[in-house]
């Protein structure tokens, strides 16, 4: 994606100065947390940093722990005053190193160059520098001499000196002799191992993933589920019948993490509410010089079908220092001129000594990026793929929908308006203004409906607007349900004390307000 040329054509000195009007950034944050983001405190941080959505990782730790965790921001979401969605990632047929308890602290694994380690699926075997047990029966069906594996940290960054290469040598019915090709210190109390290069089971959503969506998700109301080791259509679409029979409208967010996923990642696209792009483990399964293009490939698609990508593993070395490097920064900065969504942070909020630092250091280098963004180029392929002409902005094929978003979003370039607002129900309109990628963000006013199924009252909307968070762009603000019987320009006199709020409009600026009046939608333009 190239950059705007009028702004990346300003001299140095213009590019060097120190902004004195904090830019309120576009691109999403998703934070797992938990270990070193638990506490309210703690997550308090976050949200004040700038985090949207909390992640809750089924690899580590189980539902008890997991759910103190979730009571926790619920007390940090009242004194903030800020909305945040929430995310179960699920385990998958993930191989993991049995050491006990995460909650005790386990010595190091010492494993050198050149030396044999067997990885067996005897799991009462004590893990040592010698053995590392797994919980994986099947894992020596799966390999052949000369396989290459990879043991690491949970959420492992990379370094060299924390995670380690190994090749097969021997199999037998329960273990797995391998050679170390570098040298590493293995700490931590969970340790993952994978096969590069090889699917493994094919069922993505195992007995205690389905347990922990039924028994964790449902009663919790997850707004998203991070669907681990998603190969293909099928697998998303297993995951929503789960779904489904729970009762619950989650949206299912499939991560591409290995090469299979990528060669079906056209159904999965089709099927699935959104992208995560898993670098870390794709990382392993694909050649490093081919990592570029397929994260372009898969961004510019999603971006096509108007549904979020998140990218992961960005600035791993906050995990243990203040500051990324200059390739770390670079990477973050591209990842939004291509077109990201959101960036999903783990080892550095999880386990990072950083983890508010992290936030606002990647939300400020998105807000540098997001200014050199090429909207007018995005809008453009936009309006060409849904069927309406770039000369003349004539509706052909698209829906009307499509043509309301699209206008919305190219009165605010023409006026250079300072906020979109929507009021919606659902947040599928805000959703649809977000694939046109704009400038100026877009204020979602959801409307709660009271509603009742003869036996329970619920409310009706609320899940909708967490879930508009994924969007690039979009910042839903609920409303008391008695604002639906407002008249517009009550409800205009909302959206714009919204905008102040939060520190998006003052006087003299320009509001567009996209919204339905009866059968007809219409777009304005409002002066503040």
């Amino acid at each position: 994606m190239a950059m705007n040329p009028a702004k990346a054509e300003l001299p140095l000195s213009e590019i060097l100065k120190v902004d004195t009007k904090p830019t309120l950034p576009l691109t999403k944050v998703i934070a797992t947390v938990g270990g070193n983001s638990r506490s309210v405190e703690e997550l308090t941080d976050l949200l004040d940093a700038g985090m949207s959505i909390a992640r809750f990782d089924f690899s580590f730790a189980d539902a008890a722990y997991h759910t103190q965790t979730l009571e926790n921001l619920k007390v940090a979401m009242q004194k903030t005053g800020k909305l945040c969605a929430t995310m179960m990632d699920t385990k998958g047929p993930e191989v993991a190193i049995v050491r006990g308890s995460p909650e005790i602290e386990h010595p190091p694994i010492i494993i050198e160059e050149g030396g044999l380690i067997t990885i067996t699926t005897d799991t009462t075997k004590p893990c040592s520098s010698e053995f590392l047990p797994v919980d994986f029966p099947t894992l020596p069906t799966l390999v052949k001499i000369g396989t290459s594996v990879f043991v690491g940290q949970y959420l492992f960054t990379g370094a060299e000196t924390t995670s380690c290469y190994l090749t097969v040598q021997s199999i037998t019915v329960d273990t797995v002799v391998c050679r170390a090709n570098n040298s590493a210190t293995l700490t931590g109390a969970i340790l993952n191992v994978q096969i590069v290069g090889v699917i493994g089971e094919n069922n993505c959503l195992p007995p205690t993933d389905i347990q922990n969506i039924v028994g964790w998700c449902a009663p919790n109301q997850i707004d998203f589920i991070s669907l681990s080791f998603c190969m293909s259509a099928n697998d998303v679409l297993q995951c929503r019948k789960v779904l489904c029979d729970a009762g619950l409208r989650t949206q299912v967010i499939a991560k591409v993490e290995r090469a299979q996923a990528l060669k079906n990642f056209e159904e999965i696209l089709t099927e699935a509410d959104g992208i995560i792009f898993s670098r870390g483990c794709l990382g392993l399964d694909i050649p490093s010089e081919k990592m570029f293009l397929i994260q372009k490939h898969v961004i510019q698609k999603c971006n096509e079908a108007g549904k979020p990508v998140v990218l992961t593993r960005v600035v791993d070395t906050m995990t243990s220092a203040p500051r990324p490097t200059r390739a770390e920064a670079t990477d973050v900065a591209n990842a939004v001129l291509d077109g990201v969504d959101a960036i999903m942070l783990g080892a550095e909020t999880l386990r990072g000594m950083y983890a508010k630092s992290a936030t606002e250091t990647v939300l400020s280098i998105c807000s540098e990026a997001e200014k050199v963004y090429n909207y007018e180029s995005h809008y453009s392929k936009t309006i060409k793929n849904v069927g309406i002409s770039n000369e003349s902005y004539e509706l052909t094929e698209a829906t009307e929908a499509e043509a309301l978003a699209s206008s919305a979003v190219r009165a605010a370039r023409k006026v250079n308006a300072a906020m979109l607002v929507v009021f919606t129900e659902t947040g599928a309109t805000a959703k649809l203004l977000a694939k046109y990628k704009p400038e100026t963000p877009i204020v979602s006013l959801v409307i709660p409906q009271l509603k009742t199924d003869g036996l329970t009252w619920s409310m009706d909307g609320v899940m909708s607007a967490r879930q508009s968070l994924l969007y690039r762009a979009v910042f839903p603000q609920l409303c008391e349900p008695k604002s639906a019987n407002g008249n517009n320009n009550e409800k205009e006199d909302l959206a714009v004390k919204t905008g102040k709020d939060r520190g998006i409009v003052q006087s003299g600026d320009y509001v567009v307000v996209c919204q339905r009046m009866g059968d007809t939608s219409i777009v304005k333009i409002v002066e503040v």
